[in-house]
């Protein structure tokens, strides 16, 4: 059985995995993020707190625990706050994978390391694994960069990107696209939803699937992980409004441009999934499946 590290393991992906490992084995774990282990199970594996911007305290965590594989999530992800903090968004996203990759090398440790739609423009979506690339935003570039480095090493490494995660952790600490809008149309408030932005939403659930598989079959390259319907964030909030009953006449579609957000985005991403389908044995949920089980989760923990 591998051993697995997951930086980044209090975010929705990471503690997603740590609740795959939990539910069903397959791999030991040591689930590793930046203060105390936000995860309410602690048994059945190992937490250790790792700040991924400290290169000594990486070096003495990856030497004490020897893992197989490093699953590494851990990132700046908020598009805008990325615009407005450069220089730190380069040091999670740049610096801290160059020192991850460095350590992959030296120790033989296969690198699984996540990235985003966001390296595209968006102009010719969906994408394939080797169409061009062209970010519209820092944080696409830091993205970007991260994978070049991460090509470039002679470590064993697969890239995943993916696009607009949504689930739900236990804490209820992490918003994202299902639970705003959800939380937004409960509250009754009118809100605003781009029409203009086409995705592809991915449940927590399926990356996590994904990223245990790209470890188990040793896999190589880059694989396009997400849900596999095709909508408009307009369209995606409708869906959210439908699936709980609740009133969807308070939604107003407006265009990109009218937000005025400092990080450009891009406006039809989407990806091909066949590569990943045939090569991982990927299977993504619907987005109603991905919705019912979020739904049955909240209800399991109220």
């Amino acid at each position: 059985m591998k051993t697995i590290l997951t930086t980044g393991s209090n975010g929705l992906l990471g503690q997603k995995i740590t609740e795959k490992v939990l539910t069903e084995g397959r791999v030991k774990l040591i689930a590793t993020s930046k203060g105390a282990n936000r995860y309410p199970i602690t048994n059945g594996y190992q937490y250790a707190e790792m700040d991924i911007l400290d290169p000594v305290q990486v070096r003495t965590i990856i030497e004490k625990f020897k893992p197989d594989a490093i699953v590494h999530t851990a990132a700046m992800t908020n598009v805008d706050t990325a615009e407005a903090n450069k220089e730190l968004c380069r040091q999670l996203n740049v610096e801290a994978t160059q020192n991850l990759v460095s350590l992959c090398e030296e120790f033989n440790i296969q690198l699984i390391h996540l990235s985003t739609d966001f390296i595209f423009d968006g102009a010719n979506g969906p994408y394939k694994e080797e169409d061009a690339t062209n970010p519209l935003s820092y944080y696409g570039e830091t993205k970007l960069l991260a994978e070049l480095t991460v090509k470039e090493s002679r470590a064993n490494w697969a890239i995943l990107r993916t696009i607009l995660v949504y689930g739900i952790t236990n804490d209820m600490s992490r918003s994202n696209i299902v639970l705003w809008a959800k939380g937004a149309l409960e509250k009754g408030l009118p809100i605003n939803v781009v029409n203009d932005q086409w995705r592809m939403p991915t449940l927590a659930e399926d990356l996590a699937e994904a990223c245990l598989l790209a470890v188990e079959k040793n896999s190589q390259g880059v694989y396009h992980v997400s849900g596999k319907d095709y909508m408009s964030i307009a369209d995606l909030v409708r869906k959210v409004a439908d699936y709980w009953s609740l009133d969807k006449s308070i939604i107003s579609e407006i265009s990109s441009q009218s937000l005025n957000q400092s990080a450009k985005r891009p406006i039809k991403t989407g990806f091909v999934l066949d590569k990943t389908i045939k090569d991982l044995d990927y299977k993504p949920h619907s987005f109603e499946e991905g919705l019912k089980i979020v739904d049955e989760q909240m209800k399991s923990r109220k």
